[in-house]
């Protein structure tokens, strides 16, 4: 479980401490929550939506006010400008809490909390069953005792959610149901999601699996080594374009290029029916330079050190994120199916959502 409420508070699994120590650290006050989002302790679109959730949580059982809502509102909606899901728990919990006593609403806001941790959990399920029916047929389009070969890009795994994954949701049951799998996991510069967190916990599952450096999905697609790409995301704009980890768009034109397959597993709360443009309009989170010009790893005495890889002073851009255009995204498997990547199939598959923000069929 990546995090869980406890009698103390919320407890999470630091993310930051993998692959080398597992240890769950708690959260017990609204800083805590901010800082554990902003460090990345958490990550992933879903995962940042349940913890803001608890955060809001934490700082309404402090401070009840509606200032105190305002502000706890405003603290966790400034961590990390990328990811919807963020903004999505926060205003669906100010939603609910705002038109009660202050009295009332550190009992509501723990529980509607608990209520977004469990629908994550049900969605990626779902959109697990989806995604196996899609990887059922590219499999039966092989030769009898052949390999499904898997590519994914960054952790859309179970450590992104409360559970399951979603990328990572038909890949682990495809697994559980016996079916030949195997994933090739990009290593995810500069932070090293795929390297640290997806190979952890496909090694835990028992799920095979080879980890590459970001360069070589392309090479390997040549040479037919890849049958499906099936990717996360941080923002989907109602006319399908996905914002995903920095790299996915350079995945999308290789597969595009060589005819494969290339989907996006989509939880209806990362979708934003108010944008339209991705590359226009979603905004690209920039972080530190720390995260290109140095690497953290295991000594061959058991110690972690970090060490700088660049030349003193090189300037470096880190974009967190890039924006694949729907025109290359094969289909998005959601939790009610896999849809077009565009807004009339969105629409039709998420009528309130859209209806929410002016969008009809």
């Amino acid at each position: 479980m990546t995090i869980r409420r406890t009698a103390a508070g919320v407890e999470i699994l630091d993310q930051t401490l993998l692959p080398h120590e597992t240890r769950m650290v708690l959260l017990g006050d609204l800083a805590a929550a901010a800082e554990a989002i902003e460090a990345m302790r958490v990550r992933g679109a879903p995962l940042i939506g349940a913890t803001a959730a608890y955060g809001l949580a934490l700082g309404v059982a402090a401070e009840p006010s509606d200032s105190g809502l305002a502000e706890a509102h405003a603290r966790l909606l400034a961590t990390r400008p990328t990811a919807i899901n963020l903004r999505w728990a926060l205003d669906r919990m100010r939603a609910r809490l705002l038109p009660l006593a202050p009295s009332a609403r550190a009992a509501v806001a723990w529980a509607l909390a608990d209520e977004i941790a469990a629908e994550d959990v049900e969605i990626n399920a779902a959109i697990g069953r989806h995604g196996l029916e899609i990887f059922r047929a590219l499999l039966a389009q092989k030769p009898a005792g052949s390999t499904l070969n898997v590519l994914t890009h960054c952790n859309a795994g179970r450590l992104a959610c409360v559970d399951w994954g979603t990328a990572t949701s038909p890949i682990y049951q495809a697994f559980e149901a016996g079916m030949p799998i195997h994933v090739w996991v990009d290593e995810t510069r500069p932070r090293n999601q795929g390297a640290s967190l997806t190979a952890w916990e496909l090694a835990e599952r028992g799920v095979a699996h080879t980890v590459i450096p970001d360069n070589t999905g392309g090479h390997l697609m040549q040479h037919g080594l890849v049958d499906v790409v099936i990717v996360g995301t941080d923002r989907t704009t109602a006319d399908g374009d996905v914002c995903n980890k920095i790299g996915t768009y350079l995945k999308a034109l290789a597969a595009h290029d060589n005819g494969v397959p290339f989907y996006v597993a989509l939880p209806s709360p990362t979708i934003d029916f108010t944008v339209s443009d991705g590359v226009a309009e979603i905004p690209i989170e920039e972080r530190s330079a720390r995260e290109v010009s140095h690497m953290s790893g295991r000594t061959a005495d058991g110690r972690i050190e970090t060490v700088e890889i660049l030349p003193a002073g090189a300037k470096v851009a880190n974009y967190g994120f890039d924006v694949t255009p729907a025109r290359l995204v094969t289909g998005l498997v959601t939790e009610r199916g896999v849809v077009a990547a565009d807004r009339a199939a969105l629409v039709a598959a998420f009528p309130e959502a859209a209806g929410a923000a002016g969008l009809t069929a």
